[in-house]
């Protein structure tokens, strides 16, 4: 329940000081968390900043799509790829902020920030550190070589930060498993999001360029090598023999957005539209969503799906299943068993009761466990935990003061 808000301030009579580091602000389950977050936690209990680096050239802006009112503070050299010029700069860039903002905590976002922000955080002696894990590069990113690179050095950063954030409890167990951290170390704190109102179908699919008749699949998210578009391609091909006037929206774009556009067969049933900032419109136009990824974490193309009534059929990797209750509000396979994500899509195009009610559940089920407020609140009660522990406060801040 909601309660008047009020000033509690630390013991010092400011505001608790809040950096938050994402290395870049790309559509994507991270930014999304990272607007919800910046917007949502009390600017009378925090005060709380955000720094990033730039997207990329194959990427989308999510600030500009979707989230103008949240002020990004820019680290030019802070960015995906790894430049040991840039990462230095951005490493200086970042301690000198902190030395001038004074953080009482550091709380990091995606691999590359969570390495530089840390290490920032440890130079500039901020009292409290926390990373997120929003899913991880144990599985499909690099060679077993690389892999164990970035396993050591997330044991190491784990040493020096208080609490490790995963976004699910098999991120948290994965990560476990790799010896990074301690189980006392975690809290699993899901994704969470407020969806935007959606046209009705048929407006959906009109402003798509979709035919108003006849099933559709969705994608939505990145098209890249972890997300495995030659799967998705090759579900689509079998489907289509099954259910021919099927088609199929790609909403989304990548290094292998090619692949997708060279597809000569698909033409006529492929839509790629790229990235767009209404993302809802690509649900409504929509019968069910398909991920075919090797890895991921908590996946929020399928939380949006859910939130918008859609059943989803999805490889079980990371903590795709903390989403998709297979049987219940979708389906789920192996990686390694494309011919059971083509079933799974064929029944559920076939079978429309079948698919309204899995609908109907899957909402039921992404609201009650994704939505923003909860995100806002699990995230404002592990910082009011970390600041009674160190004595910022005389005591916990009461639940439900966030906005």
């Amino acid at each position: 329940m909601m309660v008047a808000r009020r000033r509690t301030t630390g013991l010092d009579g400011s505001r608790i000081r809040v950096m938050r580091v994402i290395a870049r602000m790309n559509v994507g389950g991270p930014a999304l968390q990272v607007s919800a977050l910046m917007r949502g936690l009390d600017d009378e209990l925090f005060d709380h900043r955000l720094y990033a680096g730039s997207v990329g050239p194959d990427e989308a802006d999510y600030v500009e799509q979707r989230a103008p009112d949240v002020q990004v503070r820019p680290v030019p050299t802070l960015g995906r790829a790894v430049r040991p010029t840039d990462d230095l700069r951005a490493l200086a860039a970042l301690t000198g902020a902190m030395r001038r903002f004074r953080p009482h905590i550091v709380h990091t976002h995606t691999a590359k920030a969570g390495t530089l922000g840390r290490l920032a955080a440890v130079l500039a002696r901020v009292p409290v550190r926390v990373h997120t894990f929003h899913g991880h590069l144990l599985k499909g990113y690099f060679s077993p070589a690389k892999t164990r690179l970035v396993v050591q050095a997330e044991r190491r950063l784990a040493a020096v930060t208080d609490r490790l954030v995963a976004v699910g409890c098999g991120v948290r167990d994965d990560l476990l498993t790799a010896g990074i951290g301690l189980p006392r170390q975690y809290a699993v704190v899901p994704p969470g999001t407020t969806p935007a109102v959606p046209p009705g179908r048929s407006e959906a699919r009109r402003l798509l360029g979709v035919p108003g008749d006849g099933p559709v699949v969705a994608y939505v998210g990145r098209v890249t090598r972890i997300k495995r578009p030659d799967r998705f391609l090759a579900v689509a091909r079998e489907v289509r023999r099954a259910v021919p006037e099927a088609r199929f929206l790609v909403c989304g774009a990548g290094d292998l957005h090619g692949d997708l556009e060279q597809a000569a067969d698909l033409r006529d049933a492929l839509h790629l539209l790229g990235w767009r900032a209404d993302v809802e419109t690509v649900y409504a136009a929509a019968d069910l969503v398909l991920l075919t990824s090797d890895n991921e974490g908590m996946p929020v193309s399928l939380i949006e799906a859910g939130l918008a009534g859609l059943p989803s059929v999805s490889t079980r990797v990371g903590s795709v299943a903390e989403v998709v209750q297979d049987g219940r509000t979708g389906f789920l396979a192996p990686p390694d068993a494309p011919e059971l994500l083509t079933r799974h899509t064929v029944a559920l195009l076939r079978d429309e009761a079948l698919r309204h009610r899995m609908g109907r559940q899957a909402r039921a089920w992404t609201t009650e466990r994704f939505g923003a407020e909860r995100l806002v609140q699990d995230t404002h009660d592990l910082y009011a935990s970390l600041a009674v522990a160190h004595g910022w406060w005389p005591r916990a801040l009461p639940k439900g003061v966030n906005r």
